[in-house]
């Protein structure tokens, strides 16, 4: 019996941490941020407007992470801002969803941030929402946002 107790042992120890990994398993994939580029936004692009790609449909309402540039902002005390796939010396926002630009994203914010330079690389993580939307406050119309939102110099 003796000799059986190590293998025992091993086989005991090795089953829980396999159970112990399945546990952490799903919530490991709960909480797995996909990265998303200015390039995975949209399917098509044509004279009839922006379609979204299938991949911006999937992660709809799911955490992402973008990285880009922060477009000066309209005033200090927003909690939002523009996230541009290059840097933009102007405001970028537009006056309805019919003129919105493939490389922009509206960012809400989760709480009031200080804002970067404009030149600055950022990344950029929260919910990521499509379709046309208007903000209650401020009467913006957009396409494509990252609710709840945090950001960080890279």
């Amino acid at each position: 019996m003796a000799s059986f107790a190590p293998t025992r042992r091993r086989l005991i120890g090795s089953g829980l941490a396999a159970l112990a990994t399945l546990a952490l398993a799903p919530r490991r994939a709960l909480a797995a941020i996909e990265r998303i580029g200015f390039d995975d936004l949209y399917g098509k692009i044509s004279v009839l407007g922006l379609s979204f790609s299938d991949k911006a449909k999937a992660l709809t309402g799911r955490s992402v992470e973008m990285q880009g540039f922060m477009a000066p902002p309209l005033k200090a005390e927003a909690k939002f801002f523009v996230l541009t796939e290059i840097p933009m010396s102007l405001c970028p926002f537009c006056s309805s969803d019919a003129d919105w630009p493939a490389n922009i994203v509206v960012v809400y914010l989760k709480e009031a941030q200080t804002f970067e330079q404009a030149n600055k690389v950022i990344d950029v993580s929260g919910r990521f929402e499509i379709g046309s939307w208007t903000d209650p406050e401020t009467g913006f119309v957009s396409l494509v946002r990252i609710v709840d939102a945090r950001f960080r110099t890279v």
